[in-house]
């Protein structure tokens, strides 16, 4: 066997046309990083990738793929399974378009069809954009919900990784309002529980969870804020009692940084910002989403279609080229639990 057959596939739709993510996936499967970690099978239309191949100059060739055993997974090929569904006449960079939400969706339709059916080891998605997907009929406002629906499941997990911080989110897109309400022993226990189970999908089996504090220095005994002595303590404390490895709450401020030196394998962030900053600040490239909790594995790069830029080739593919390299790493476990 070729040394290159034993690498993962790793499916790539290429996103919304429209925005940066053909150009990144060019740039990215001519990088030889990527070249040694995986087999990149891009998911999209031709015309738009011969295009972005030329804007952004990398010396790449297209060969059109059906089934992804069947590529040539080599320096200087992009290897393409076509949906050629873009109209180059009405095509515009920059512009949301129906047209090209349609298409990102029937990408990312393609993309999962082949990692259920085993074809393909895991999916690296690329930016789509929610107000495209609704003026294209595509009823749902962004990939999460689309893996959902599309894999039957109905809750999915999003994890960030970046340089080995690991953070999970209790709540994520409600007003910080709404999010501090929803810091509950039992949601937390529940979150936990999840997180556990696709850590372990993940093959990251050792070390312990921290749980962020929700107030500053975690409230204080209930100096300045009660939800950790009412909820958090006791959801930690009846979880331990459980089993599980797990800790807190311990201060946002700093529990991060220790997570980062290696003291705990995850943080569980109690709303979205909290965690978002964190990751961000690190590292705003290298931050990647990684989708669990379903019969596949998803990673993503954590930016948006950055329509001002699109058609420059000025687009950093330093996340796309992350995102496939976890997608590689955590497949070769991944794999073998399901």
């Amino acid at each position: 066997m070729n040394k290159h057959m034993t690498k993962p596939i790793i499916a790539v739709p290429i996103g919304d046309p429209a925005g940066i993510g053909p150009e990144i996936v060019a740039k990215a499967f001519a990088d030889e990083k990527t070249q040694k970690t995986a087999r990149c099978l891009a998911i999209g239309d031709t015309a738009v990738m011969e295009q972005a191949i030329r804007i952004t100059g990398v010396p790449l060739r297209i060969q059109k793929v059906q089934n992804p055993e069947d590529g040539r997974y080599e320096q200087g090929i992009l290897n393409l399974l076509p949906i050629d569904n873009i109209d180059m006449d009405r095509f515009t960079f920059g512009k949301v378009s129906g047209m090209c939400g349609k298409a990102a969706f029937e990408y990312i339709e393609k993309s999962i069809d082949l990692a259920v059916q085993k074809k393909a080891a895991a999916v690296a998605t690329t930016p789509i954009n929610k107000e495209a997907l609704k003026a294209g009929g595509v009823n749902f406002i962004g990939h999460t919900e689309i893996f959902g629906a599309l894999t039957g499941t109905e809750d999915p997990l999003t994890m960030f990784e970046v340089r080995g911080l690991r953070i999970f989110f209790l709540t994520r897109h409600v007003s910080l309002r709404r999010a501090c309400d929803m810091v509950t022993k039992e949601r937390i226990k529940d979150y936990v529980k999840r997180c556990y189970a696709m850590l372990n999908s993940l093959g990251v089996t050792e070390g312990t969870m921290a749980i962020a504090g929700l107030n500053p220095h975690s409230g204080e005994h209930g100096l300045f804020g009660d939800e950790e002595v009412k909820e958090v303590e006791p959801a930690v404390n009846e979880l331990i009692g459980e089993g599980y490895k797990v800790c807190g709450p311990i201060g946002a401020d700093s529990v991060f940084h220790l997570a980062l030196q290696g003291k705990f394998n995850s943080v569980l962030s109690l709303y979205h910002d909290q965690g978002h900053i964190a990751a961000k600040t690190l590292d705003f490239e290298r931050t990647i989403s990684v989708t669990g909790g379903m019969p596949i594995l998803r990673t993503s790069v954590d930016h948006g279609t950055a329509l001002d830029i699109a058609g420059t080739g000025k687009a950093s593919a330093v996340s796309m080229i992350e995102a496939i390299r976890l997608a590689a790493v955590y497949s070769a476990n991944f794999v073998k639990k399901l």
